[in-house]
């Protein structure tokens, strides 16, 4: 069963609970499908009037801005021994290179890191936690954060909605190419902006790692 025909089976209330508790848990640093029950959910509330996009999105904000306060406390007392305790647990997510790469980001961007990890599968894990043992002051993060969970999920389930309703309303007699055309507009554009996010990562990455010229000897 995929994840939109398992939504269909529980009530509204459920699926904003599932969404705050998914995407709170993910943001928190534990890897779980948060967009995708995200996207899902928003995709559902287009066809079916009883899911309340608003509610959803305030949901799915209120998990993304919980979860990294608690990740970044967590972080905060854990430190890089944290780090070492989840390399080893999982280390396809938080193995050195991804550290290293989330590390390196914080580095070149600072509190933007917070607020546009948002966009990133890998920096949305990392965001609370990794700001809390670099000992990023609390009220900076905190700005990034909510600014940066409100835009994310809000704005990912207003764009996948609406998506969903206009392509519902061009396409009424073929409802499931309504769905499918929504989704395929919802994937590329998610692919283009993490595509975005990922060179841009890649040049912080260069900028960061490139050797400095060796200094030229002083002349007698």
């Amino acid at each position: 069963m995929h994840v939109q025909e398992w939504l269909e089976t529980i009530p509204a209330v459920s699926i904003y609970l599932l969404v705050g508790v998914v995407i709170g848990l993910e943001s928190l640093g534990i890897p779980l499908p948060g967009e995708i029950i995200l996207v899902s959910s928003a995709l559902l509330a287009s066809q079916h009037g009883d899911i309340d996009p608003v509610v959803l999105g305030a949901c799915a904000s209120a998990g993304a801005i919980i979860g990294d306060s608690i990740g970044y406390a967590i972080g905060r007392r854990g430190g890089r021994p944290l780090l070492a305790w989840l390399g080893g647990r999982f280390p396809k997510h938080f193995g050195e290179p991804q550290i290293a790469l989330a590390e390196r980001s914080f580095t070149k961007w600072g509190v933007w890191a917070v607020f546009f990890g948002r966009f990133v599968a890998l920096l949305r894990i990392f965001a609370g936690p990794l700001a809390g043992v670099l000992r990023m002051p609390y009220w900076k993060f905190l700005i990034a954060n909510v600014l940066g969970g409100i835009v994310w999920a809000g704005g990912t389930t207003a764009v996948i909605y609406s998506v969903g309703v206009v392509a519902e309303a061009w396409l009424k007699r073929f409802s499931w190419l309504g769905l499918l055309a929504a989704v395929l507009i919802g994937v590329t554009s998610m692919l283009v902006l993490k595509n975005r996010a990922k060179k841009a990562a890649e040049q912080a990455d260069r900028t960061v790692s490139a050797p400095e010229p060796d200094a030229v000897p002083a002349a007698d």
